[in-house]
């Protein structure tokens, strides 16, 4: 009972942060400057992670300019979160999060780019999209698995987006992310977020859970140049898995 009423408080404050955030990019937005946009971004996701009982840990430098294309694990609807919270990029989602109520007016105003998933021609549209952007300084961050992921294991690299990378020259960085049970330190399933399993169910499991940590670790970043994106992508899918199994 006393899980369900905290809950509950953190649900409402969740909401009100997230009308909030709509309401600063409807009408604070323009007139700020990207810098000024971006650091909001990061303030607004870290204040979410609190009110849901999530602290941040960084392990590693995370990106402090551009042009850089962050790749990461993919577990949870709460990992874009963790990851503006210790640094804003601009993430590729997929195309439908543009639709959302809300959350689709919150994720454009943080600068996403909208992928068809199902439409295999549109990836060359948003590679184009990509490094343009990567050429114009930008931080952009994908999840190369394409779909979330148990926890336990990486799923194949998509290849393709890391052309975006080749062809503007930006060096790529591997992260990867993982959420723990503050107290024990034991990986925490309570965000998961993957097959047949239902976002409020998610969102409900993860407001219940006892205090959480989401532990983002960087690497080092790599240089695109002379790159194969597919020999790159199994090296980096290692780069990945090793980064998971260093965070602690």
């Amino acid at each position: 009972m006393v899980r369900s009423l905290k809950a509950c408080w953190r649900l409402l404050h969740a909401v009100g942060h997230a009308l909030g955030g709509w309401w600063t990019i409807r009408f604070t937005f323009p007139r700020l400057s990207q810098e000024e946009r971006n650091l909001r971004v990061q303030q607004w996701s870290r204040r979410l992670l609190e009110i849901m009982g999530v602290t941040l840990k960084v392990q590693g430098t995370p990106p402090a300019n551009g042009p850089v294309l962050l790749i990461c694990n993919h577990l949870s609807w709460l990992d874009i979160t963790a990851i503006h919270a210790a640094c804003h990029v601009r993430f590729v989602s997929k195309a439908g999060v543009k639709h959302w109520p809300l959350i689709g007016t919150m994720s454009t105003g943080a600068g996403s780019l909208y992928i068809e998933r199902e439409r295999r021609r549109d990836a060359l549209r948003v590679v184009h999209h990509m490094t343009e952007a990567l050429q114009g300084g930008d931080r952009i961050g994908v999840f190369p698995e394409g779909t979330t992921g148990d926890g336990r294991g990486l799923l194949p690299f998509h290849a393709n987006l890391l052309q975006a990378a080749i062809s503007s020259g930006a060096p790529v960085l591997p992260a990867a992310l993982r959420f723990a049970d503050a107290a024990t330190g034991e990986t925490s399933q309570a965000p998961r977020y993957i097959d047949d399993d239902n976002l409020l169910t998610s969102l409900w499991n993860t407001l219940r859970a006892p205090p959480l940590l989401a532990i983002v670790r960087f690497g080092e970043p790599q240089s695109s140049l002379g790159r194969e994106r597919r020999a790159w992508a199994q090296s980096l899918h290692e780069d990945v898995q090793q980064l998971r199994r260093e965070t602690h």
